[in-house]
């Protein structure tokens, strides 16, 4: 349990200002005996990759919500990007931010549920879901965050915070990728 805290506490630590310089990050690493002096890492540098660990955190700090909440929100909206944006596009937006597909995969399964309510606008969206794909996609979403407790007004502030978190230098490409896929749930 205490290395996973330190594990999670160094992702995080990883992605700010403050852990750019690798011998910081490296030294962070050995105190905790987590580094290994004798190979060098050939694996990406973790200071330039914003993770989902990070994301999940910002929005359970900034919208009041749990963790749970936060990762299957940001599954359904990631998953809605998904379909809506070329496979490369997508898979340029998992290599920036490590995660995603394993956000995708706690979004709320909900084939299972019946339709929604028949009054007001939620039944208007219901009913003409059945004739577009588009409505059919905005409408999940809608749901998904239903099913996880939350109200379908927070979509957007689930959006706003993730790219105010994709607002780096680093996290240019895959911000512009997120609002490229959510072009008609945002309009």
């Amino acid at each position: 349990m205490k290395k996973l805290i330190v594990l999670l506490t160094i992702s995080t630590l990883s992605s700010s200002a403050i852990a750019q310089e690798t011998s910081w990050f490296e030294s962070l690493k050995s105190l905790v005996g987590l580094g290994d002096t004798t190979e060098q890492s050939v694996e990406p540098n973790t200071s330039d990759i914003q993770s989902t660990n990070g994301l999940v955190d910002m929005l359970t700090s900034s919208l009041d919500v749990n963790a749970d909440q936060a990762a299957g929100g940001m599954g359904a909206i990631f998953n809605y990007v998904k379909d809506n944006v070329s496979t490369e596009q997508f898979n340029q937006l998992a290599n920036s931010v490590p995660g995603v597909e394993g956000l995708v995969s706690q979004m709320p399964d909900i084939s299972k549920l019946g339709s929604g309510s028949s009054a007001g606008l939620g039944g208007l969206l219901e009913k003409a879901s059945q004739y577009s794909d588009s409505l059919k996609s905005i409408n999940d979403v809608k749901k998904q965050f239903e099913a996880l407790g939350l109200k379908p007004e927070m979509i957007s502030s689930f959006i706003s915070t993730a790219q105010s978190y994709l607002d780096t230098e680093q996290g240019q490409q895959a911000k512009q990728i997120l609002s490229d896929g959510l072009g008609k749930l945002l309009g």
